[in-house]
């Protein structure tokens, strides 16, 4: 599996959310400093998680980013689905009679691989990826 770069600035923006405190709103120009990440670009991948309940934006002079709820319930999978879209297993069909039965097989495969990237990034919570080790 690979994590698109904008799941991936999303990840790091909320990690280090998850490391500042709660009722703290931090701006996002801030958040984009720390993380090294094009403040344009982490504004339209902070957007969606606004939508889902996962963050909240807060307005005004001394408002920013804060988590809407606590880290550990957030999870890796609806960070990554409210970003890049359900993750699904894609296997390109390329053929008739004896390859179709095979895209077929290879679409089941693929459909099982997303199955289990799924239920293993909705194990680990926020609060698991921020903790430093």
């Amino acid at each position: 599996m690979k994590l698109t770069r904008a799941s991936s600035y999303a990840l790091q923006a909320l990690v280090y959310l998850a490391q500042e405190a709660p009722d703290r709103p931090v701006a996002s120009h801030v958040v984009a400093e720390a993380r090294g990440t094009p403040e344009r670009f982490l504004l339209k991948v902070l957007k969606p998680l606004v939508d889902l309940g996962v963050l909240k934006s807060v307005k005004g002079p001394h408002g920013g980013y804060r988590l809407a709820r606590p880290a550990k319930t957030i999870s890796l999978l609806e960070v990554v689905e409210a970003v890049d879209g359900p993750i699904r297993g894609d296997a390109p069909a390329v053929g008739k009679g004896a390859a179709a039965t095979f895209d077929r097989r290879l679409q089941d495969v693929c459909d099982g691989a997303s199955v289990l990237a799924r239920e293993r990034l909705a194990k680990v919570s926020l609060a698991e990826l921020a903790r430093s080790k």
